[in-house]
């Protein structure tokens, strides 16, 4: 997991403290996932315009915003005219009878609800894929507010569908948890982590052990399927908008020549 971690991969940009580029991964067949494609991050409101400045020299022109509208409501900064903002909400809370069973619990702080979520509303995550891979050109930066588990959730699709190493998957995900003193400092709050690792382990599991489960569990076919992902959606999935240009052998068994 040592790649996964590594500070080359840090969006370096004033007002983000968990921010990285997807890109520098390991794959199954030993090449790396392509950087400057698809990047992840908490909430882009705390950005600074000098942090804007260094958005665009990331060559990230897409912000698709996976938080609730509710959530969406409280943001107070300007955005640069350059940048276009796709707004999903990705929970899904009007949905009541599947949030009773992970929401005043805590789970939703887990990636233990990953896979459940999926399952039920498949079609929300869905949506958050074919707006990241359709998005305009440039690279295209998908948030939530911590930048953990909606926006963990949606980067363990997007490393799937290239056959990106699990261990590698694994590694990302952590490279949060890793980052948790950092994290409540700059929202002025404690580290959460401990206690969501506590929480997992009341379930028979930890953090770590929570997400392999849900990576080991993902079968990215059946997602695809039931979001009901056209396939002009599945081939920019499987080629990284294009940008993977060997013969690509998707996980769903077909094969794509040079990024088409």
């Amino acid at each position: 997991m040592e790649e996964s971690g590594r500070k080359d991969r840090a969006l370096r940009v004033d007002g983000l403290t968990n921010g990285r580029d997807l890109g520098g991964l390991e794959r199954a067949d030993g090449t790396r996932t392509p950087r400057g494609v698809f990047f992840r991050s908490d909430n882009v409101d705390r950005i600074s315009p000098a942090g804007w400045e260094q958005v665009y020299e990331a060559g990230i022109r897409t912000v698709v915003d996976l938080r609730q509208p509710q959530e969406r409501e409280g943001d107070t900064q300007e955005r640069p005219a350059w940048l276009t903002t796709i707004n999903v909400d990705l929970d899904g809370l009007e949905n009541t009878e599947f949030w009773a069973g992970y929401w005043d619990n805590g789970l939703v702080g887990t990636a233990l609800y990953f896979l459940p979520h999926l399952t039920e509303m498949p079609e929300r995550a869905g949506a958050a894929i074919s707006s990241i891979v359709n998005a305009p050109p440039g690279g295209v930066l998908f948030h939530c507010m911590g930048g953990r588990d909606r926006t963990g959730m949606i980067a363990m699709i997007l490393l799937s569908a290239v056959n990106t190493s699990s261990e590698q998957i694994v590694g990302d995900y952590l490279e949060t948890v890793r980052l948790g003193d950092l994290r409540a400092a700059s929202s002025n709050r404690n580290n959460v982590e401990p206690l969501l690792n506590e929480l997992c382990e009341r379930h028979g599991t930890t953090t770590e052990g929570a997400f392999r489960t849900a990576l080991a569990g993902f079968d990215l076919c059946s997602f695809i399927e039931a979001a009901g992902l056209p396939e002009s959606d599945r081939a920019a999935l499987d080629t990284w908008r294009g940008s993977i240009l060997e013969t690509v052998v998707s996980p769903c068994g077909s094969e794509r020549p040079r990024g088409t």
